[in-house]
């Protein structure tokens, strides 16, 4: 029986068969679409753009490395080197890579000690930084360290022992102020001189170092590295090599430098010795010194605290940056001037009656020298006869002073090849006004003459001035760095330099005055004493400058006073007197007199360049320190020292009492001219 209500499905053949054609022929078309498609792609990435993704591939593969240049030395004289490079390693880490910094470093100082200084200056520099820029966690690590690291190193990923060329100052203190140091490059340097001045892990800070920091530093390189997929390399496939940086030779003589220092046993002040007919210098020491290869990879706290918190200063550079009045060492210059301006001749006398009065005024200049009598150039040279000089500075002027000072080479740089000399002071009215309200009096003058008041002078300057005179009147650029090279084969030139300029015209005058600076050492003069047993004539002019003045009429021995407050002791000279090969200029602080203790300085200092006989230093028994500081400064005096360099208004600084006034010593406006002088300023014009 049928079923009813359904009628069956009838299939068309034909229309499916159509129908499925025609979605074989899509789907076929797409799939030819996009075989096509993809062979363009393939055509455009192996063809057409074969070159761009090569290139890409092949930086994946080849990776460029700076290669930093090693650092130009720089050698004495001699050629001895006074700053070199030593291989070392520092522990760097990319924070990016490494994860966990904490988790890293407790981990790491269980292999390799890790200072908390070490961790802070990581800290700083990764919260500076970006984080795929390796941070240097460790600057040295010793090879112990590294071959525990080693073991290890698959536990730490980021972190890498990179190798590196360290400065090193074979000869510490001796020449910290002179080649100066460098330190860790930072982001300041940076700001200076460019972003690429980051590769160079070190930066001249003080000294010849930071002078000519881009000659030594050279020119970066570039090395191509192969890497496995690791970033690890594997070999090296090309190098553009780099420039390495200007060795130096200095005109300094390690011999010397070292006499130097032994001559000052123990105490603290400044040497300059010059090359008279070239302004080359020969040895320069600031004293105390300090290490400078403490800085070289940062300084720790510690040792910076106790450099800074010492008294005796030893960071300061007190040839560069110091300065103070100049005393009697100036008197051969101003009666240079005397002659120069006609209002002497060699042979004019002046009559010293042991103090000196400005015309309608009461109060007298007194003369160390309690009336001399008469006296000409060189006999006031010798003998430091104050009278002379004040009269010759009221004669002259302040105006026409000035000018000879400065012709001169005193208030300006002396151009050495060391940054932020100090310029000095001239004494002046234009100088005082530009400080004061105060009109300008002659009493200003009148002590201006004998080196003080206003004065401002360096042991540089003075060593300029004295090597002028020694030279037959040539005044020299100073200079420490004498020649150069460019590459180790290529060969030294010399250090281009301003040409020098006459400092007098006539050659009878100067002769003059070096005759008088002879008579000083060997004559009647201040500085007899240091020619006993020389076997060469020597010129020299000893001085004092004056810290506080006198109580009343009686004269102050200045190693009575607390040790702060003694005078300074100078010396400026030249040695053989007639064919000078050395110019010094010493200055000692707190030393008493320049006759009894710079002067002695410098005949150690002489025979050591002279001679070649090295210094002998003698250890008081008593005391324990060096028999030149116990017998000038006795132990249980030593104290922090004020300011070394004037206060601009003429004011010298020194500890107070609880008042306000200083300790058992009547002070001075101003420096004081010399013992036995009356105060330096007057109350009215």
């Amino acid at each position: 029986m049928a079923r009813r209500g359904r009628r069956p499905d009838i299939r068309n053949n034909a229309t499916e068969a159509a129908a499925f054609r025609t979605r074989a022929v899509i789907g076929f078309g797409a799939v030819v679409i996009a075989l096509g498609v993809l062979a363009g792609w393939y055509f455009k990435l192996q063809v057409i753009d074969h070159d761009i993704y090569a290139k890409r591939s092949e930086a994946n593969r080849i990776k460029p490395r700076p290669v930093v240049p090693g650092r130009g030395l720089i050698l004495d004289r001699k050629g001895r080197i006074l700053a070199e490079n030593e291989q070392a390693y520092r522990l760097e880490v990319t924070p990016e890579e490494a994860g966990d910094t904490r988790q890293l470093i407790s981990e790491l100082s269980r292999i390799i000690a890790l200072s908390p200084d070490d961790i802070a200056r990581f800290d700083r520099e990764r919260k500076a930084q970006r984080g795929f820029r390796a941070v240097t966690l460790k600057l040295r690590i010793s090879e112990d360290e590294m071959a525990r690291f080693a073991l290890d190193r698959w536990r730490f990923p980021g972190v890498e022992v990179v190798p590196y060329l360290n400065r090193y100052y074979p000869y510490g203190d001796l020449f910290a102020h002179v080649v100066g140091y460098v330190g860790r490059t930072d982001e300041s340097d940076v700001a200076r001189y460019g972003q690429a001045h980051l590769l160079y892990p070190q930066t001249g800070r003080t000294g010849l170092e930071r002078y000519y920091d881009e000659a030594l530093r050279g020119k970066i390189g570039y090395e191509q590295v192969e890497t496995n997929v690791e970033g690890r390399a594997l070999r090296r496939l090309g190098l553009l090599p780099a420039t390495a940086g200007a060795d130096l030779r200095l005109s300094v003589d390690a011999d010397l430098q070292q006499a130097m220092v032994l001559a000052f046993g123990g105490l603290h002040g400044s040497a300059v010795a010059v090359e008279p007919a070239t302004g080359n210098i020969l040895g320069m020491v600031s004293l105390p010194s300090f290490d400078p290869n403490l800085f070289v990879n940062g300084i720790s706290h510690d040792d910076y605290r106790s450099l800074m918190d010492d008294p005796a200063r030893p960071l300061f550079n007190r040839n560069v940056l110091g300065g103070g009045p100049p005393g009697s060492t100036i008197k051969p210059l101003v009666a240079l001037a005397g002659v120069d301006s006609g209002l002497r001749t060699p042979e004019s006398r002046v009559f010293s009656t042991g103090e000196f009065f400005i015309p309608g005024q009461r109060r007298g200049y007194r003369d160390a020298a309690r009336g001399a009598g008469w006296t000409d150039l060189r006999d006031s040279i010798a003998r430091s006869v104050n009278y002379y000089y004040y009269q010759l500075a009221y004669e002259m002027g302040i105006e026409r002073f000035d000018e000879y000072m400065t012709r001169y080479g005193f208030g300006q740089p002396t151009g050495i090849d060391l940054l932020g000399e100090n310029a000095g002071i001239v004494p002046s009215p234009r100088f005082k006004a530009s400080r004061s309200r105060e009109p300008w009096y002659a009493g200003e003058t009148v002590i201006a003459g004998i080196g003080q008041g206003y004065w401002i002078a360096t042991a540089l300057q003075l060593a300029r001035g004295t090597a002028a005179i020694a030279n037959g009147g040539q005044l020299n650029t100073l200079h420490l760095a004498n020649e150069r090279r460019d590459g180790f084969d290529a060969p030294w030139r010399l250090v281009p330099r301003p040409a020098a300029t006459s400092i007098t015209e006539n050659a009878a005058h100067l002769r003059a005055v070096q005759e008088g600076m002879v008579t000083t050492i060997h004559g009647r003069g201040t500085g007899t004493r240091m020619a006993i047993g020389a076997e060469y004539r020597m010129a020299g002019k000893t001085g004092t400058a004056q810290r506080v003045s006198r109580r009343g009429s009686a004269s102050m021995d200045p190693r009575s006073l607390p040790y702060h407050l003694r005078h300074q002791a100078l010396f400026v000279g030249y040695a053989p007197a007639e064919n000078p090969t050395i110019a010094l200029a010493i200055t000692v602080e707190h030393g008493g007199y320049g006759g009894s203790t710079a002067a002695p300085i410098a005949r150690r200092i002489f025979d050591a360049w002279m001679l070649g006989k090295m210094p002998e230093v003698e250890i008081d028994a008593a005391t324990g320190a060096p028999a030149a500081v116990a017998a000038v400064v006795p132990e249980a005096e030593l104290a922090p020292e004020p300011s070394f360099e004037a206060v601009v208004a003429g004011v010298r600084t020194a500890p107070r009492d609880a008042n306000g006034k200083f300790p058992g010593v009547t002070p001075t406006a101003s420096p004081a001219p010399a013992t036995g002088a009356a105060p330096p300023t007057e109350p009215t014009p």
